[in-house]
């Protein structure tokens, strides 16, 4: 089904693949006629055209990257141009869409949520935006409908921006990388590696996109074969895939850690943009004659099964055939698991959901970027016609992913079969998908055609003695699995045929309702703030000296953003730093808001020098040790502040305020042994925090221990390949060795200034 190959490979004429063995450039030779040179052919790529179109550096290993448009959403976008506001922002330099599909149900905090939506129309007027308001369109619907472009690139606020099989190179980054492009800066990174993905083959029927991402990502995520690459999808294999099951993979790209993603494009792509009015949009894309990629994975799609991932990681993956051979085994496992990912605070098992030797599940939902797109839909309504879901516990939800899609299935009678079959439609919200919508019942299972299941995603809650868990699904076996009452089912099963439905974009449904300001600024129009929006409190800049209590300490194999600050609920609070960072680590440690609380008060005595460092007991027994180490150290150079220590913090949402809340209660750095995402160090980078790395087994702390730093602003400065610390107090003073990992001189220069509000305040 899929094979990783070993090292590098050449990709001739699109079609054939020729191993970077001692004999790859004598064959290619032999086939094409030509000397090949590696480092030539690595420039055929499509990445490599669209990445060289892109970068203002004038050096392709050191990429500054300038996007052509961006996105973002009503969790993100207050905090995005509440900072740029700060930095001096006058006008949006480059398109940008504010979208609201997270935030769109005031339920929770009153007019909080709606207060977020009128900030956003009336930055979208000052600043020159677009404006999409509430239940119009989830995020990347709408980008691909509206925004998207052949050899483009654009920059979204949310970890699954990816536009990759329309030909944009899309990636998905923390609020701060917006900001940047904001005020006429750059992306900055190190050319990446490509990858491709060769495609051959075709989808047996009742095989969705979701199946095909959920093989991919079984088999990349946990060795790393993609991270922080570009995925490049290649193949005579692509030919045979709709542009909407191509979207529905490329989505999902996000859950294998890779940077981005790009597709080789074609006539069924020309016809998408055909079909959205926008032809000119449309570029064809191939990689050259002889393209070098760093690696390849290679899938023949016919021998694809409808696949599930089991709580709580989309990586949990198996097909559905083996787990109904070997339920008990693989629930065995899951539970085993969920020790870790959930800590022991429940009791968590799947083995009640076994009825009469089959997997029982209470809930299904097809949603968001990733389920909630026309075929997926069309092809559950050709599975569920003339069914029924049932009267028991079996719920089934639909949300297409903008109400033009929406309007279609209304007028060609999908939304009629499944609301006939008991099934609810709903506008476009990415609820589910983050724990906001259709929370299931405490202990219920929930089958989801949506991009994520991590713990709490589907909106229990831990501390409340809550669990509910997600597996994930494609809407074709979704389907199945309703027209079976809730008893767990492969599409594959379904013996009826799928309609072949031609989608109409229906245009009117935008030009009525959003607004485009089409680039023009209005200085007059006064932006709209609701009570709970707040500016970023001040933060200092880095001292000569760092002491540091270690306030977590989580030794998860990988730790999420949904761990680090909770999605669902708290989302309200995202206008509001201080009021959000109550909630910091809340699912994951509930002492550490309080812990870094205290840290956090002897640093702003210290700042403010109302009274000394003997007030605090415990910091004068560190301070004592560090004293010893460097005498000149004292309260106007050596900062305090609080660390966590993770493993591998950072997979998953690219939300900036897994960074910065811990920023806005004296958090100054992070220790781990790696980053799960490149989005995830540099949102602490851009809120002033230092992203420390320390080796794998050398762990000479623990929690609540104190570690100073001294110099850490010299070695910032200077570029130190290894620095300096200590574990102090309590009869200690331990030597060990952090490193910070490969930083510009941008984002040095940021940790040094305490944040990037502060590198761009004037």
């Amino acid at each position: 089904m899929i094979q990783l190959l070993d090292g590098g490979v050449y990709l001739l004429n699109g079609t054939e693949l020729v191993a970077d063995n001692g004999e790859a450039a004598e064959a290619i030779k032999a086939k094409t006629g030509k000397d090949v040179i590696k480092e030539e052919a690595a420039k055929e790529t499509i990445a490599y055209g669209i990445l060289a179109d892109h970068n203002t550096s004038g050096n392709m290993e050191k990429l500054k990257i300038k996007f052509d448009k961006l996105t973002s959403h009503d969790i993100t976008f207050v905090g995005i141009i509440q900072t740029a506001r700060a930095s001096g922002l006058t006008k949006f330099p480059v398109p940008y869409v504010l979208t609201n599909c997270h935030n769109s149900l005031c339920a929770v905090g009153g007019t909080i949520n709606e207060d977020d939506h009128m900030f956003g129309l009336t930055c979208a007027k000052k600043y020159g935006g677009m404006y999409v308001p509430p239940h119009q369109a989830v995020i990347h619907q709408f980008a691909r409908e509206m925004l998207a472009g052949g050899g483009k690139m654009i920059l979204g606020s949310d970890s699954h921006t990816r536009y990759g099989a329309l030909g944009t190179m899309a990636m998905g980054e923390g609020g701060p990388e917006l900001v940047k492009q904001l005020l006429n800066q750059t992306y900055d990174i190190n050319m990446p590696g490509v990858v491709a993905v060769y495609l051959e083959g075709e989808p047996v029927k009742g095989v969705g996109p979701q199946d095909v991402a959920l093989a991919i990502i079984g088999a990349v995520f946990k060795n790393g074969y993609v991270k922080n690459k570009v995925m490049e999808f290649v193949g005579p294999g692509v030919a045979n895939l709709s542009a909407d099951f191509r979207i529905g993979i490329d989505v999902m790209t996000t859950e294998t850690t890779c940077l981005s993603s790009i597709w080789k494009t074609d006539d069924e792509i020309k016809e998408f943009y055909e079909i959205h009015g926008r032809s000119e949009e449309y570029k064809e894309l191939n990689p050259g004659q002889v393209a070098y990629y760093d690696g390849c994975i290679k899938i023949d799609l016919s021998k694809v099964k409808p696949m599930i991932a089991m709580p709580f990681h989309p990586s949990n993956t198996y097909t559905i055939e083996e787990l109904n051979a070997n339920l008990m085994d693989i629930l065995d496992d899951c539970e085993k698991k969920a020790l870790v990912s959930l800590d022991g605070a429940v009791d968590f098992t799947l083995k009640d959901k076994v009825r009469n030797g089959r997997l029982y599940v209470e809930q299904g939902i097809i949603a968001g970027c990733a389920g909630g797109g026309f075929e997926n839909i069309c092809a559950a309504a050709d599975i569920l016609s003339n069914a029924s879901i049932g009267s028991d516990e079996f719920t089934l939800s639909v949300y297409p992913a903008s109400m033009p899609i929406y309007m279609e299935l209304v007028k060609n009678g999908c939304a009629a079969k499944l609301m006939e079959t008991g099934a609810i439609l709903k506008t476009a919200f990415c609820g589910p998908c983050f724990g906001a919508g259709d929370t299931p019942a405490n202990n219920a299972l929930s089958i989801r055609h949506s991009t994520r299941n991590f713990p709490n995603r589907e909106g229990s809650k831990l501390q409340n003695g809550q669990i509910a868990s997600v597996a994930l699904m494609d809407a074709r076996s979704i389907a199945a699995t309703a027209a079976n009452k809730g008893y767990l089912t492969p599409a594959t099963e379904f013996d009826g045929d799928f309609t072949k439905y031609k989608y109409f974009f229906d245009k009117k449904i935008y030009e009525n309702r959003v607004f485009d300001s089409k680039g023009v600024a209005d200085e007059s129009v006064e932006i709209k703030f609701g009570p709970n929006i707040k500016d970023w409190p001040a933060m200092v800049a880095l001292t000569d000296n760092l002491l540091l209590k270690v306030v977590s300490e989580i030794h998860d194999p990988v730790t999420t953003t949904d761990e680090l600050i909770p999605s669902g609920e708290t989302s309200s609070f995202r206008s509001n730093p201080l009021g959000l960072a109550e909630f910091t680590l809340s699912r994951k440690d509930p002492n550490y808001v309080r812990l870094a609380k205290e840290v956090q008060a002897a640093e702003k005595a210290r700042e403010e020098q109302t009274c000394p460092i003997q007030k605090f007991p415990e910091i004068e027994d560190a301070w004592m040790t560090m004293k010893e180490i460097t005498p000149d150290a004292d309260r106007y150079n050596t900062g305090i502040g609080s660390t966590i220590f993770a493993v591998k913090p950072g997979d998953g949402s690219a939300r900036e305020q897994a960074a910065s809340c811990q920023k806005v209660l004296g958090g100054w750095a992070n220790i781990a042994n790696e980053y799960a995402t490149k989005r995830y160090r540099s949102n602490l980078i851009n809120w002033g925090m230092l992203p420390f790395i320390i080796k794998e087994g050398e762990l000479p702390f623990k929690n609540l221990d104190y570690i100073y730093i001294p110099g850490i602003k010299k070695a910032v400065e200077e570029k130190a390949s290894v620095i300096k610390a200590y574990v102090v107090g309590n009869g200690q003073k331990k030597e060990f060795e952090l490193t910070l990992g490969e930083l510009t001189d941008e984002e040095r220069q940021i940790i040094l200034k305490g944040c990037l509000i502060n590198y761009n305040r004037v």
